[in-house]
């Protein structure tokens, strides 16, 4: 039973899977590395659901990780003229690239350090990639139904400190869940991941849907949407386009985890489950780059001549 424990809690390490019951301990971690240790222990036989994910992770380092730090970099570029979202985006970009710094430290913990601290490292990295991504998308959904919907009540609550207060509480509860996690002394705690998605996702989904109702009541009797509300449009768009894609799969499978037979679900359904999460480390910062004029990395020489030449004279009749 405690080798099971341990091939369990080395899998999640790696693969963000089902945690271990709570009386398991990091110690039993460290009696077992005299054995080879393998990423699909346990799931030998179904192991399509667990390379899906680690593809997915490979694909954040290379290409999430530059993405997020290039959004981290235009944000701080454009603090002189921000948004009122842009905190929120910032810390979403910075816990996004935090977690992909550490997909590859999972792997070098687990076929060459093998450390107790690292296991606790990895696993405290997952803590946050779970909570961090669906928080700060929540706020920055509320942040702007409350601009569209509730525009004079938006007016009132521009100041930053208001912003500062809810990224410190996104921040306190995404710490005290990844510290919870690395852990692993909260009974079924598998299961208070499952209650935030339901709660978050509905939250999320219910504030794009009124804010884009609201936009497109407001083109009623016009041919053409004001170009400020339709570049929200599109913004809100996009977010509910992320929030459906990222977190509908978790929502749709995760509550009915009793229902499975226990390997199938901790070989198929959390992997890929977790896999569509974590692909948001990635999609998120494209799509916010995808809605900028000009990148910061790009000179303006450099983009006029990669422009197409406009010819100004008149071409012959």
């Amino acid at each position: 039973m405690n080798g099971q424990l341990v091939l369990n809690d080395t899998y999640i390490a790696v693969v963000s899977t089902t945690l271990p019951p709570a009386n398991s301990t990091m110690n039993s971690i460290g009696n077992a590395t005299a054995k080879p240790i393998s990423v699909f222990d346990g799931c030998e036989e179904m192991s399509a659901a667990i390379l899906f994910d680690l593809c997915v992770q490979v694909f954040n380092v290379f290409l999430g990780l530059p993405a997020n730090i290039l959004v981290m970099v235009t944000i701080y570029r454009n603090r002189r003229e921000p948004s009122t979202s842009d905190m929120f985006i910032f810390l979403l970009a910075f816990m996004d690239a935090y977690f992909g710094v550490m997909v590859p430290i999972s792997f070098l913990n687990l076929y060459y350090w093998q450390s107790v601290e690292g296991w606790r490292a990895i696993k405290f990295a997952y803590g946050v990639k779970d909570t961090s991504g669906p928080l700060f998308l929540s706020c920055i959904c509320m942040d702007r139904f409350l601009a569209v919907v509730f525009p004079i009540t938006f007016s009132r609550l521009k100041s930053h400190k208001y912003r500062f207060s809810c990224s410190g509480l996104v921040l306190l509860l995404t710490l005290t869940y990844a510290a919870a996690k690395a852990t692993d002394r909260v009974p079924h705690f598998e299961r208070i991941f499952t209650g935030e998605i339901l709660t978050v996702f509905t939250l999320m989904v219910l504030c794009n849907l009124s804010i884009l109702w609201a936009l497109q009541r407001s083109r009623a009797g016009r041919d053409e949407m004001h170009p400020m509300k339709k570049k929200a449009f599109k913004m809100v768009l996009s977010i509910l386009a992320i929030i459906i894609f990222n977190y509908l799969p978790p929502v749709a499978l995760f509550p009915f985890q009793d229902s499975y037979n226990p390997d199938v679900f901790r070989c198929y359904v959390q992997p890929v489950g977790f896999a569509f999460v974590n692909i948001s480390s990635s999609m998120q910062p494209l799509i916010y780059l995808s809605r900028l004029e000009k990148l910061p990395c790009i000179s303006d020489a450099c983009r006029q001549r990669c422009s197409p030449k406009k010819n100004d004279e008149a071409p012959p009749a």
